[in-house]
């Protein structure tokens, strides 16, 4: 584990000294920020229209009407910007040959995949955690449903760990950053697009079996605020699945 958290810190830093981790959470919360002002804007809007047809100020569930939209609007932004974040991870490291003295060293291949991938998950967390001002606004001035929105961002979270390690296997198949973004952005999208193959075959045999594959369904569970086991192992399998190709995939490499 000392390994682990080594190689993890080492990232972490190239990230924080380049631009890349900056620019990857500004245009994360600048977007995200503006659809979220964007949809506050429309739910004031339609309770002012309610209130003027009823007289009085009608009951809103602020949970249905601003955060599981914001929560998918975080989760198309995330399958643009986790590839840009995961592109270098094992990309550089070919590029520039120091993947040659890792594969060398007496770090073993499980604690350099781990490390970079608990880099990108810290990146990522915090990301996630400048968010935290738009329930936080929604409760001072209005209710919500507290355990129904950390619910939702377990799922984004559980979603951005997917797309990480999705990207982190994209990464480890080039030395090129550029390839490994457009890799990881067509795997993640794939597994988006999915769920719309799966409404599309809804009446045939394979549209259970779709719609269990599509990531946004059991995302969407999440977002309504349920946690549901099935869903927590599928999250969990892709996660698992990325991190054991990635292996795999170094694992060939060292024997070339």
């Amino acid at each position: 584990m000392r390994s682990t958290f080594a190689i993890a810190g080492k990232e972490l830093r190239i990230l924080f000294t380049s631009p890349m981790a900056y620019v990857v959470t500004s245009v994360f919360i600048l977007i995200t920020g503006y659809l979220y002002y964007n949809i506050v804007i429309f739910a004031s809007t339609q309770s002012m229209q309610i209130m003027r047809v009823q007289g009085a100020l009608p009951q809103i569930n602020l949970n249905d009407l601003v955060f599981r939209p914001t929560f998918h609007n975080m989760a198309v932004i995330l399958m643009l910007t986790v590839p840009l974040l995961t592109m270098r991870l094992l990309a550089e490291e070919k590029k520039i040959k120091t993947i040659e003295l890792l594969m060398t060293s007496p770090v073993s291949i499980f604690a350099i995949m781990m490390g970079k991938f608990l880099a990108a998950m810290t990146v990522f967390t915090l990301m996630l955690v400048l968010t935290g001002y738009m329930p936080l606004l929604m409760w001072y001035y209005g209710s919500i449903q507290w355990m129904t929105i950390l619910t939702g961002y377990l799922g984004i979270w559980l979603l951005g760990g997917v797309f990480i390690a999705v990207g982190l296997t994209a990464s480890s198949l080039t030395e090129n950053q550029i390839i490994a973004s457009f890799l990881g952005f067509g795997a993640v999208l794939i597994l988006w697009l999915i769920g719309w193959l799966a409404q599309g075959m809804a009446d045939s045999p394979l549209g259970p079996f779709l719609t269990y594959l599509s990531i946004g369904e059991h995302t969407e569970n999440f977002i309504k605020g349920m946690i549901d086991t099935q869903d927590l192992v599928y999250q969990a399998s892709l996660i698992v699945l990325g991190l054991f190709i990635t292996h795999r995939v170094l694992e060939s490499q060292r024997w070339k």
